[in-house]
């Protein structure tokens, strides 16, 4: 399925899951039906599963725009006392449509709250309380933290099993355009990589790449990134610079802005640094994951970045906006760059990186290889340090969804 086809039924008024494989432009089609919406005054909540999926949409948790944080199941007397509140009953009243990013990452039964919350407030005889939904993500992602180490999709979900949703599949592939490289993550999408793909992949062991800027390190772990990049940047004898983060709004709402924003609230910057752009402008010329070095700064202090493709970009400060409807209810403005020596799998979700070294000896979940591999545009620019059978595996169980999905998009397309 298109973009094109797929916004056509988003603005049909049905439930929908927008799903497609890493780089098919999931967040971006959001964007535009955001967009979209918007024009047209309709009061739509954007919400995410993960912070940092939210801040790519101005948005908020789908934890915090529900009222259901941390909790996974909620008595009567919890749930009365929740649509008491003044401040959640009249956002939810005035919700028309709801959009969920990165649903992978949301568990079956926080979706069964959410949809038992709408319910209590606006109308208990319709799926989440009449409001439209739009699902959006892809299952082989990384999955929800569960207890008992099996991932409790949302597709499993009371709500998702009772209720006619739309499927719409996206196709087209964005972010690579590496053949063999797209066959290799698709392989891995259905459970099928092999000794052939194994022996592809380790002809990416331990070899250099060829860019002018060193590739960003992926790790399994925030505690190793942290201690890179401050070593790294510790290791360049020039001047720091430092930026200082802006913020206006509740400071409730200003935290989770901060919280989840993959720019530091210090930001501090030194000739010679590498980076890492965190935000989408294409007019700039940059993208959330494009590669770059600190090279100068101009006269205000604003860095000037020479990218992998040997541009130069002045980086100004973005902001990132929490936004209810058509009101910005708070706000941080900062440079939108982080230090990129290296960078957490986790936090790479939703990018598209130029290069990248990455570890794969130690995955220890399905998908998490998946995940890796797909923020890279070309298999030439990865440099494998290591890669265990783990890496090359994701959940059977989505791997049976995802062909199911893939079918009943085919009948939405056709309708």
């Amino acid at each position: 399925m298109t973009q094109q086809q797929a916004l056509k039924i988003l603005k049909s008024g049905k439930n929908i899951f927008l799903t497609g494989s890493a780089g098919t432009g999931k967040t971006f089609l959001l964007n535009k039906f955001i967009s979209y919406l918007k024009k047209l005054k309709i009061k739509v909540a954007v919400t995410a599963s993960t912070g940092i999926a939210s801040t790519h949409l101005n948005g908020r948790t789908i934890h915090s725009w529900s009222g259901i944080g941390i909790k996974k199941e909620i008595n009567e007397k919890l749930m009365k006392k929740l649509v008491r509140n003044k401040r959640l009953n009249k956002r939810i009243k005035e919700t028309e449509i709801l959009i969920i990013d990165e649903i992978s990452m949301l568990d079956a039964d926080r979706l069964d709250l959410v949809d038992r919350i709408c319910k209590k407030v606006k109308n208990p005889f319709l799926p989440f309380g009449g409001i439209q939904v739009i699902m959006c993500g892809d299952f082989f992602q990384l999955p929800p933290v569960s207890q008992d180490n099996k991932p409790h999709f949302a597709y499993n979900s009371s709500i998702w099993k009772n209720t006619d949703i739309k499927i719409c599949y996206l196709a087209k592939q964005f972010r690579q355009n590496d053949s063999e490289f797209i066959n290799i993550l698709n392989k891995i999408r259905e459970n099928k990589a092999g000794a052939r793909e194994l022996d592809l992949l380790k002809t990416r062991l331990h070899r250099p790449i060829q860019l002018s800027i060193k590739p960003t390190q992926l790790y399994t772990h925030n505690f190793s990134v942290d201690r890179i990049n401050n070593y790294e940047l510790s290791k360049i004898l020039q001047k720091e610079i430092i930026h200082c983060m802006i913020s206006h709004g509740p400071k409730n709402l200003v935290d989770l802005l901060r919280k989840n924003c993959l720019s530091p609230d210090k930001l501090k910057l030194k000739i010679g640094a590498i980076v890492m752009f965190v935000k989408n402008n294409f007019e700039a010329g940059y993208v959330n994951g494009t590669l770059g070095i600190v090279i100068g700064y101009n006269e205000d202090k604003y860095p000037i970045i020479r990218t992998t493709s040997n541009r130069e970009i002045t980086v100004l400060p973005a902001i990132w906006n929490m936004e209810e409807y058509d009101k910005v209810v708070a706000s941080i403005r900062q440079i939108p760059l982080r230090l990129a020596w290296a960078i957490t799998i986790h936090k790479s979700q939703g990018m598209s990186l130029d290069a990248a070294e990455i570890d794969l000896s130690k995955s220890f979940e399905r998908g998490m290889g998946y995940v890796a591999l797909s923020r890279v545009r070309k298999l030439d620019n990865i440099k494998l340090i290591g890669i265990n059978q783990m890496a090359l595996e994701v959940s059977p169980d989505v791997v049976e969804k995802d062909k199911e999905f893939k079918k009943l998009s085919g009948l939405n397309h056709t309708s």
